[in-house]
Protein backbone atom coordinates (compact mmCIF):
# COMPACT_ATOMS: atom_id res chain seq x y z
CA UNK A 1 0.00 0.00 0.00
CA UNK A 2 1.32 3.43 -0.92
CA UNK A 3 1.88 5.92 1.85
CA UNK A 4 -0.92 8.48 2.02
CA UNK A 5 -0.27 11.84 3.60
CA UNK A 6 -2.86 12.85 6.20
CA UNK A 7 -3.06 16.66 6.28
CA UNK A 8 -5.41 16.96 9.28
CA UNK A 9 -2.78 16.96 12.07
CA UNK A 10 -0.85 19.67 10.26
CA UNK A 11 -3.99 21.74 9.63
CA UNK A 12 -5.01 21.37 13.27
CA UNK A 13 -1.60 22.55 14.44
CA UNK A 14 -1.69 25.53 12.05
CA UNK A 15 -5.18 26.41 13.25
CA UNK A 16 -4.08 26.35 16.89
CA UNK A 17 -1.08 28.47 15.96
CA UNK A 18 -3.32 31.11 14.33
CA UNK A 19 -5.61 31.16 17.36
CA UNK A 20 -2.55 31.42 19.59
CA UNK A 21 -1.31 34.46 17.65
CA UNK A 22 -4.72 36.13 17.90
CA UNK A 23 -4.74 36.00 21.70
CA UNK A 24 -1.00 36.40 22.17
CA UNK A 25 -1.06 40.16 22.73
CA UNK A 26 -3.56 39.90 25.57
CA UNK A 27 -1.75 36.90 27.06
CA UNK A 28 1.64 38.60 26.75
CA UNK A 29 0.32 41.71 28.50
CA UNK A 30 -0.75 39.58 31.48
CA UNK A 31 2.62 37.86 31.60
CA UNK A 32 4.64 41.05 31.26
CA UNK A 33 2.82 42.64 34.19
CA UNK A 34 3.92 39.83 36.46
CA UNK A 35 7.28 39.28 34.77
CA UNK A 36 8.45 42.71 35.95
CA UNK A 37 8.79 40.99 39.31
CA UNK A 38 10.88 38.26 37.72
CA UNK A 39 13.11 40.84 36.06
CA UNK A 40 13.67 42.55 39.42
CA UNK A 41 14.93 39.35 41.01
CA UNK A 42 16.78 38.40 37.84
CA UNK A 43 18.82 41.58 38.19
CA UNK A 44 19.19 40.97 41.92
CA UNK A 45 20.79 37.58 41.24
CA UNK A 46 23.22 39.17 38.80
CA UNK A 47 24.50 41.51 41.53
CA UNK A 48 27.62 40.62 43.58
CA UNK A 49 25.49 39.96 46.66
CA UNK A 50 23.26 37.37 44.99
CA UNK A 51 24.40 34.50 47.22
CA UNK A 52 24.12 36.35 50.51
CA UNK A 53 21.35 34.83 52.62
CA UNK A 54 20.24 36.60 55.77
CA UNK A 55 20.39 34.28 58.73
CA UNK A 56 17.18 33.99 60.69
CA UNK A 57 17.20 34.43 64.42
CA UNK A 58 13.92 32.56 64.72
CA UNK A 59 12.50 29.43 63.17
CA UNK A 60 9.98 29.54 60.35
CA UNK A 61 6.61 27.86 60.48
CA UNK A 62 4.09 27.54 57.70
CA UNK A 63 0.45 28.55 57.79
CA UNK A 64 -2.03 29.49 55.05
CA UNK A 65 0.71 29.78 52.40
CA UNK A 66 2.60 32.37 54.45
CA UNK A 67 5.84 32.02 56.33
CA UNK A 68 5.37 33.14 59.90
CA UNK A 69 7.96 33.72 62.59
CA UNK A 70 7.93 31.82 65.85
CA UNK A 71 9.98 32.31 68.94
CA UNK A 72 12.16 29.21 68.61
CA UNK A 73 15.74 29.80 67.54
CA UNK A 74 17.15 27.92 64.56
CA UNK A 75 20.57 29.30 63.59
CA UNK A 76 20.91 27.07 60.52
CA UNK A 77 17.88 28.50 58.75
CA UNK A 78 17.98 31.01 55.93
CA UNK A 79 15.46 33.28 54.36
CA UNK A 80 14.50 32.12 50.91
CA UNK A 81 14.69 35.69 49.64
CA UNK A 82 14.38 39.24 50.83
CA UNK A 83 12.19 39.81 47.77
CA UNK A 84 8.68 38.82 48.85
CA UNK A 85 7.13 39.31 45.41
CA UNK A 86 8.19 35.93 44.00
CA UNK A 87 7.43 32.51 45.41
CA UNK A 88 10.22 30.06 46.10
CA UNK A 89 9.11 27.93 43.14
CA UNK A 90 9.31 30.94 40.81
CA UNK A 91 12.80 31.69 42.13
CA UNK A 92 13.71 28.02 41.65
CA UNK A 93 13.12 28.20 37.88
CA UNK A 94 14.27 31.80 37.35
CA UNK A 95 17.78 30.66 36.38
CA UNK A 96 16.39 29.34 33.07
CA UNK A 97 14.77 32.68 32.23
CA UNK A 98 17.84 34.12 30.51
CA UNK A 99 16.39 37.53 29.61
CA UNK A 100 14.12 38.07 32.61
CA UNK A 101 10.88 38.23 30.59
CA UNK A 102 8.99 35.72 32.74
CA UNK A 103 8.99 33.04 30.01
CA UNK A 104 11.23 29.97 29.63
CA UNK A 105 11.67 28.72 26.07
CA UNK A 106 13.11 25.34 24.98
CA UNK A 107 16.45 26.99 24.06
CA UNK A 108 16.52 28.50 27.57
CA UNK A 109 16.21 25.02 29.06
CA UNK A 110 18.96 23.57 26.86
CA UNK A 111 21.41 26.43 27.48
CA UNK A 112 20.65 26.40 31.20
CA UNK A 113 21.42 22.71 31.56
CA UNK A 114 24.60 23.07 29.52
CA UNK A 115 25.77 25.95 31.73
CA UNK A 116 25.29 23.68 34.75
CA UNK A 117 27.63 21.10 33.20
CA UNK A 118 25.17 18.54 31.85
CA UNK A 119 26.05 16.71 28.64
CA UNK A 120 24.46 17.50 25.29
CA UNK A 121 22.19 14.38 25.31
CA UNK A 122 21.04 15.11 28.87
CA UNK A 123 20.38 18.77 28.02
CA UNK A 124 18.38 17.75 24.95
CA UNK A 125 16.37 15.35 27.13
CA UNK A 126 15.69 18.33 29.40
CA UNK A 127 13.44 19.72 26.65
CA UNK A 128 10.83 17.27 27.94
CA UNK A 129 10.32 19.84 30.70
CA UNK A 130 8.81 22.23 28.17
CA UNK A 131 6.79 19.44 26.57
CA UNK A 132 5.13 18.40 29.84
CA UNK A 133 4.95 21.68 31.78
CA UNK A 134 4.23 24.31 29.13
CA UNK A 135 0.50 23.70 28.93
CA UNK A 136 -0.19 23.68 32.71
CA UNK A 137 1.47 27.09 33.06
CA UNK A 138 -0.29 28.31 29.91
CA UNK A 139 -3.70 27.59 31.45
CA UNK A 140 -3.43 30.74 33.56
CA UNK A 141 -3.83 32.75 30.35
CA UNK A 142 -5.53 30.58 27.75
CA UNK A 143 -6.95 27.12 27.15
CA UNK A 144 -4.99 26.97 23.90
CA UNK A 145 -1.57 25.31 24.14
CA UNK A 146 1.52 27.31 23.34
CA UNK A 147 2.84 26.01 19.98
CA UNK A 148 6.35 27.09 21.03
CA UNK A 149 6.13 25.06 24.28
CA UNK A 150 7.07 28.01 26.46
CA UNK A 151 6.79 27.91 30.25
CA UNK A 152 5.24 30.89 32.04
CA UNK A 153 6.98 31.66 35.33
CA UNK A 154 4.13 33.63 36.98
CA UNK A 155 1.93 30.50 36.81
CA UNK A 156 4.67 27.91 37.38
CA UNK A 157 2.75 26.61 40.42
CA UNK A 158 0.20 25.10 38.02
CA UNK A 159 2.92 22.68 36.86
CA UNK A 160 3.31 21.24 40.36
CA UNK A 161 2.79 17.46 40.18
CA UNK A 162 1.70 14.78 42.60
CA UNK A 163 3.87 12.30 44.50
CA UNK A 164 6.28 15.05 45.57
CA UNK A 165 7.62 16.06 48.97
CA UNK A 166 5.12 18.88 49.48
CA UNK A 167 7.95 21.27 50.37
CA UNK A 168 6.49 23.60 47.75
CA UNK A 169 2.89 24.46 48.54
CA UNK A 170 0.16 24.46 45.89
CA UNK A 171 0.94 28.15 45.37
CA UNK A 172 4.69 27.57 45.11
CA UNK A 173 5.66 28.79 48.57
CA UNK A 174 8.45 27.13 50.56
CA UNK A 175 7.43 25.05 53.59
CA UNK A 176 10.50 25.04 55.84
CA UNK A 177 9.10 22.65 58.43
CA UNK A 178 8.62 19.95 55.77
CA UNK A 179 12.16 20.54 54.56
CA UNK A 180 13.49 20.00 58.08
CA UNK A 181 11.23 16.97 58.52
CA UNK A 182 12.65 15.42 55.34
CA UNK A 183 16.14 15.26 56.84
CA UNK A 184 14.93 14.36 60.32
CA UNK A 185 13.17 11.34 58.87
CA UNK A 186 15.47 10.11 56.10
CA UNK A 187 18.98 11.19 57.14
CA UNK A 188 19.54 8.04 59.16
CA UNK A 189 23.26 8.67 59.63
CA UNK A 190 22.71 12.20 60.94
CA UNK A 191 25.46 13.56 58.65
CA UNK A 192 23.26 16.26 57.12
CA UNK A 193 22.94 14.60 53.71
CA UNK A 194 20.98 11.90 51.89
CA UNK A 195 22.59 8.98 50.08
CA UNK A 196 21.10 7.00 47.19
CA UNK A 197 19.27 4.49 49.37
CA UNK A 198 17.76 7.25 51.51
CA UNK A 199 16.60 9.10 48.39
CA UNK A 200 14.90 5.92 47.13
CA UNK A 201 13.19 5.60 50.51
CA UNK A 202 12.02 9.20 50.13
CA UNK A 203 10.63 8.50 46.65
CA UNK A 204 8.86 5.41 47.94
CA UNK A 205 7.26 7.39 50.76
CA UNK A 206 6.00 10.13 48.44
CA UNK A 207 4.37 7.83 45.87
CA UNK A 208 0.58 8.02 45.85
CA UNK A 209 -1.81 5.62 44.12
CA UNK A 210 -2.58 5.87 40.40
CA UNK A 211 -0.01 8.61 39.74
CA UNK A 212 2.58 7.21 37.31
CA UNK A 213 3.25 10.71 35.93
CA UNK A 214 4.06 12.03 39.40
CA UNK A 215 6.27 9.01 40.16
CA UNK A 216 8.21 9.59 36.94
CA UNK A 217 8.62 13.33 37.43
CA UNK A 218 9.77 12.87 41.03
CA UNK A 219 12.31 10.24 39.99
CA UNK A 220 13.71 12.46 37.24
CA UNK A 221 13.89 15.50 39.53
CA UNK A 222 15.68 13.73 42.37
CA UNK A 223 17.92 11.88 39.92
CA UNK A 224 18.97 15.16 38.34
CA UNK A 225 19.47 16.69 41.77
CA UNK A 226 21.75 13.86 42.81
CA UNK A 227 23.77 13.97 39.58
CA UNK A 228 24.25 17.71 40.03
CA UNK A 229 24.87 17.99 43.78
CA UNK A 230 26.24 14.76 45.20
CA UNK A 231 29.43 14.99 47.15
CA UNK A 232 30.89 11.93 48.87
CA UNK A 233 27.78 10.02 47.81
CA UNK A 234 25.29 12.38 49.46
CA UNK A 235 23.05 15.33 48.65
CA UNK A 236 23.83 17.80 51.44
CA UNK A 237 21.22 19.82 53.25
CA UNK A 238 22.50 23.33 52.57
CA UNK A 239 23.04 22.58 48.88
CA UNK A 240 19.49 21.31 48.61
CA UNK A 241 18.14 24.32 50.48
CA UNK A 242 19.78 26.62 47.93
CA UNK A 243 18.44 24.48 45.09
CA UNK A 244 14.91 25.09 46.32
CA UNK A 245 15.24 28.85 45.95
CA UNK A 246 17.36 28.65 42.79
CA UNK A 247 20.44 30.48 44.07
CA UNK A 248 22.51 27.30 43.81
CA UNK A 249 22.28 27.29 40.01
CA UNK A 250 23.93 30.69 39.75
CA UNK A 251 26.68 29.54 42.10
CA UNK A 252 27.33 26.43 40.00
CA UNK A 253 27.43 28.44 36.79
CA UNK A 254 29.92 30.91 38.26
CA UNK A 255 32.07 28.17 39.81
CA UNK A 256 32.28 26.42 36.44
CA UNK A 257 33.67 29.62 34.93
CA UNK A 258 36.51 29.62 37.45
CA UNK A 259 39.68 27.55 37.15
CA UNK A 260 38.75 25.04 39.85
CA UNK A 261 35.23 24.58 38.52
CA UNK A 262 32.26 22.95 40.23
CA UNK A 263 33.63 20.12 42.36
CA UNK A 264 30.39 18.26 43.03
CA UNK A 265 28.07 16.07 41.01
CA UNK A 266 28.45 12.75 39.25
CA UNK A 267 28.77 11.86 35.57
CA UNK A 268 29.47 8.89 33.33
CA UNK A 269 33.20 9.59 33.49
CA UNK A 270 33.10 9.32 37.29
CA UNK A 271 31.11 6.10 37.01
CA UNK A 272 33.52 4.31 34.66
CA UNK A 273 36.64 5.54 36.44
CA UNK A 274 35.27 4.45 39.80
CA UNK A 275 34.07 1.13 38.44
CA UNK A 276 37.52 0.33 37.05
CA UNK A 277 39.33 1.29 40.23
CA UNK A 278 36.87 0.12 42.90
CA UNK A 279 34.89 -2.67 41.31
CA UNK A 280 31.34 -1.62 42.28
CA UNK A 281 29.20 1.39 41.40
CA UNK A 282 28.57 2.13 45.10
CA UNK A 283 32.29 2.38 45.83
CA UNK A 284 32.78 4.45 42.68
CA UNK A 285 30.31 6.98 44.09
CA UNK A 286 32.02 7.17 47.48
CA UNK A 287 35.43 7.61 45.91
CA UNK A 288 34.53 9.87 43.01
CA UNK A 289 36.06 12.88 44.79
Amino acid sequence: MLFRFNPWPLLLYLGLTLLHVSCQEQCQAQVSTQSDLALTLFREYQSPARYQFSRLTTAQTYSDDKILITGQTEPASYKISENATLTALQQHVLFWDRNGDGIITPPDIYIGFRSLGFSIPYSVAGLLINFFFSYPTRLAYSYLPDPLFRIYIPSIHKAKHGSDTGIYSSDGHFRPFLFEELFDRFDESGQGGLDVNELFALLSKDRVAADPAGWSFAFMEWGTTWLLLQREGRVWKEDLRQAYDGSLFYRIRDDRENIEGWRQGYGLGDFWRGLRSNGTWEESIKNSF
